[in-house]
């Protein structure tokens, strides 16, 4: 490969990296609108977040063309290829990211239509929101800066959101037991700390593969120790 070649071809694989990142922050952007207007009662800001789904899907749809085009053209091996396989893997998590923050976006916009939210859920939502979104950003963090070692501590915090999503159930079951009449509307608050939790899983997913992209290992359905030695080693 001459050494222009060899130039452009670092420069599609650092514009590629960019442009998941694009799209990590569309995503972040999504996260934060539905859960400070799922806490503020906007309808609007809400219709809003459903609207802007599309371009996400949009931003997916593209990252994958260019992935399978640099493929074929350039034949990446080693650290160059993981980086490709992992970049279609993160895409595909921030895509389904990008459902979540529409279906937190879409459960509240139909609670808030039929009543008021009660206020005590809706807090610990949020409280679970940020800390999701946390993990995001430090997981797009630790692919800009290809870090193994913040990746892996991505990977602890996704108990922390494990935990807070029991204790909203349990928090929601006392309401529909005290009182029959809030059941459907603590169903779609559930809904809505369900679609935060996942969002909390995709994100670790992502630290995962970051953690492949550099140390070349496959660390899914590894214990968080072994995980943890390896970004290390």
């Amino acid at each position: 490969m001459s050494d222009h070649s060899s130039k452009q071809y670092d420069i599609e694989l650092e514009t590629l990296r960019s442009r998941v990142l694009e799209m990590g922050g569309l995503v972040e952007a999504q996260i934060l609108a539905a859960i400070t207007a799922l806490t503020s009662g906007d309808l609007q800001a809400l219709h809003a977040v459903i609207l802007e789904d599309h371009r996400v899907n949009g931003l997916e749809v593209s990252i994958d063309t260019d992935c399978s085009q640099l493929i074929a053209r350039r034949q990446p091996a080693a650290g160059d290829l993981r980086l490709v396989l992992a970049v279609i893997k993160i895409v595909t998590d921030l895509e389904r990211i990008g459902d979540e923050a529409a279906k937190i976006a879409r459960m509240g916009k139909q609670s808030y239509e039929r009543a008021r939210m009660p206020s005590a859920p809706v807090a610990a939502v949020k409280h679970v929101g940020d800390i999701a979104l946390g993990m995001l950003r430090k997981a797009l963090d630790a692919l800009a800066r290809l870090d193994p070692i913040a990746a892996a501590s991505i990977v602890r915090e996704d108990f922390a959101i494990d935990e807070e999503f029991s204790a909203i159930v349990r928090q929601l079951i006392t309401f529909m037991m005290e009182d029959p009449r809030t059941i459907s509307q603590s169903l779609e608050i559930l809904w809505i700390a369900k679609a935060i939790e996942r969002i909390g899983d995709h994100s670790k997913n992502m630290a995962e593969q970051v953690i492949y992209i550099v140390k070349g290992t496959d660390v899914r359905h590894t214990t968080v120790e072994e995980l943890e030695r390896e970004a290390r080693g």
